[in-house]
């Protein structure tokens, strides 16, 4: 063990694999993680997983104190796994209401008004969370006690804006204390075929000051008109909320998409597909710049704003799901000006229609190493779009530039932090025509000390 690395809480290293990158070997809170596949398809809790990698920076021993043998539940989960055609078939996958996006037309005095929370959402089965996909979430017995049998549906909510936050508690095994900062903020009884208005009663009796230390009902206001929902949404926002739900009065609860619930807010956000870790220039030089992803229709764009230090240290691994926000499609369908969100866990990416999948790295000597593997800055050739943007903040201004090239067209967004900002979009006589002019662009900017966001 003597010739052995460990890793100190909140450190990344890096370790040469067979892809093109290297992978990043993390310690979060006591969560060892790599961002190899081996480790990242693994159906155990992310606390209890370890791959090779681990084991040849921390050693074997180290590792198999950690994780320990696997139960005899596990083994027998692995061997259906491994025997089952489907298998997810076998998954409890809770038929859930879910929300269309309001068009602006629909009137919607009269109806019921909450928060849009920023959590995980889980559907209580009377024994466990489940989430969307059917993937359990193992809270401690002390939180999930006096639920009770009857279904329920709602948020593990830690706060706005702490959505990863809440991810990296709700999928660990042991999270046990840091669950005590989880609400489980309820919104609805999915077996009733009672109206809203009787549901929410129920709930609220059920509930409001029984001695739940972790459950709330979530408060729901009667709208009084569009001024009110503005207001509304405009208090949430300015508190770092998502955006508000709204529930049509005396609708019953219903599996899939229904317009009986509809979610507004004022940005718009998708999920997407990472295909590749694009390197970072400037500040961000030698890790990650930005997100190569695709849409489930095959669209692929890059994402290279709202990543932190850490993640551009530790991007999320090829073929995960993120979500991300935008403010419009452009014409050929592509989001305008994406802002990288988080990591979504409970997405069920849509049966392949896609033009694009993640591509086959190329295999590489095994080694170690401490920056990230360069590689080519990505091409419009194809059509394929990505957006770069970068910063500048001293004594006299706080400015940004952003460059977003799709095929031919090159659209430039500039202004002061914290503004909309102005664009110009030029056509250029070719897409390799308008790639060349914004990288020429951007070592323009690097060079008068803009820094890569």
């Amino acid at each position: 063990m003597s010739e052995k690395t460990d890793l100190r809480d909140g450190e990344v290293a890096y370790l040469q694999g067979s892809a093109a990158l290297p992978y990043a070997l993390k310690n979060i809170g006591g969560v060892f993680s790599c961002t190899c596949p081996a480790w990242r398809n693994q159906s155990r809790p992310i606390d209890r997983r370890t791959c090779k990698h681990l084991k040849a920076l921390r050693g074997e021993e180290v590792e198999f104190d950690r994780i320990g043998e696997p139960s005899e539940w596990e083994k027998a989960r692995e061997k259906r796994k491994a025997t089952s055609a489907n298998p997810d078939a076998a998954k409890d996958i809770p038929a859930l209401l879910l929300a269309h996006s309001w068009d602006g037309e629909v009137e919607l005095k009269g109806w019921w008004m909450s928060e849009k929370l920023d959590g995980v959402r889980a559907y209580w089965n009377g024994e466990r969370f489940l989430s969307r996909a059917g993937n359990a979430y193992l809270a401690p017995a002390w939180f999930v006690e006096g639920l009770g049998p009857e279904p329920l549906d709602g948020e593990l909510w830690i706060g706005r804006g702490l959505f990863q936050k809440t991810v990296s508690v709700v999928r660990r095994a042991d999270g046990g204390e840091a669950w005590r900062g989880v609400r489980y903020v309820v919104f609805d009884l999915p077996a009733s075929v009672e109206p809203f208005e009787a549901r929410m009663a129920r709930l609220r009796a059920r509930f409001d000051g029984a001695g739940h230390a972790h459950v709330d009902v979530l408060e729901q206001v009667p709208c009084e008109g569009k001024e009110h929902l503005q207001a509304e949404l405009a208090r949430v926002e300015g508190l770092a909320g998502e955006g508000l739900m709204m529930r049509e009065p005396g609708s019953r609860y219903v599996a899939g998409r229904s317009t009986t619930l509809l979610k507004i807010k004022s940005f718009l956000d998708a999920e997407a597909r990472i295909l590749e870790h694009l390197p970072g220039a400037g500040r961000h030089k030698g890790r990650l710049g930005a997100l190569r992803v695709e849409l489930p229709d095959g669209i692929t764009f890059s994402v290279g704003t709202g990543l932190s230090d850490a993640e551009r240290e530790a991007p999320p691994a090829l073929g995960e799901i993120i979500t991300f926000r935008y403010q419009e499609l452009s014409t050929d369908g592509v989001p305008r000006f994406p802002s990288y969100v988080g990591v979504r866990t409970d997405f069920v990416w849509p049966a392949s229609k896609s033009k694009n999948t993640p591509r086959a790295a190329a295999p590489k000597e095994s080694g170690t190493a401490s920056t990230l593997v360069a590689q080519p800055t990505p091409t419009a050739a194809s059509g394929e779009g990505w957006t770069r943007t970068f910063e500048l903040v001293d004594d006299k201004s706080a400015k940004f530039w952003e460059v977003a090239v799709n095929g031919a067209c090159q659209t430039v967004r500039y202004g002061r932090i914290g503004t909309d900002g102005q664009s110009k979009t030029t056509a250029f006589p070719s897409a390799s025509a308008a790639q060349a002019d914004a990288e020429k662009a951007i070592v323009g900017k690097t060079k008068k000390g803009y820094v890569e966001r």
